[in-house]
């Protein structure tokens, strides 16, 4: 969600709240697919003593997980939890900073936009060919493909949607503020899992 603002963002108010909340909305989503892959693992670890087998379930929890990562990605973006390499960044200050920012924020924008752009062509690929899985059950393919499609969708507009923000002088939303005292330096310490 924005941290920022809304006020100092380019895109009218419904616009922002709406964008947040789509990303907030996929951050959930894949959140209950991070449930689903915990109610098929424990469900295949309870039923194989039991002699009970669930058809291609390691298919589905597969599918899961890339649902789970690819969907939540946008949020995690815009949380400012994306792990961000600042070697190089982090020593600049001023305009030479917001210089560097605009053109990661621009190579973030068109590296994700590319690969959102083949996953969608691939997921209507598999749609247009009927592909199917070859596992235990036959599953269209294009049906878990979407997930990761939807996904890469969401965080190139999420990383647009951060360039046009960055572009028109906003400091970047992606990234934590500093730590001011020592008690949030702990903390953050400790949400990092230090």
């Amino acid at each position: 969600m924005s941290t920022a603002d809304p006020r100092h963002s380019v895109f009218p108010e419904w616009l922002r709240k709406g964008l947040d909340a789509l990303y907030l909305g996929a951050g959930y989503l894949g959140g209950i697919f991070l449930v689903a892959i915990f109610v098929i693992m424990l469900s295949l670890s309870a039923g194989r003593p039991l002699g009970i087998d669930i058809p291609a379930g390691d298919d589905f929890t597969a599918w899961c997980m890339a649902a789970c990562a690819f969907l939540a990605l946008a949020h995690t973006f815009r949380s400012a939890e994306l792990i961000r390499m600042g070697l190089v960044i982090d020593r600049l200050n001023g305009r030479a900073r917001h210089i560097v920012e605009i053109a990661c924020t621009a190579i973030g924008t068109v590296a994700v936009s590319y690969f959102a752009w083949y996953a969608i062509d691939m997921t209507w690929t598999s749609w247009k060919f009927n592909d199917v899985s070859q596992g235990v059950i036959a599953v269209k393919l294009w049906i878990p493909q979407m997930a990761m499609a939807v996904g890469l969708a969401l965080l190139a507009l999420a990383f647009a949607d951060e360039l046009i923000h960055v572009l028109f002088g906003g400091s970047p939303r992606y990234e934590k503020p500093p730590v001011s005292n020592d008690e949030q330096l702990i903390e953050r310490i400790m949400e990092s899992g230090a």
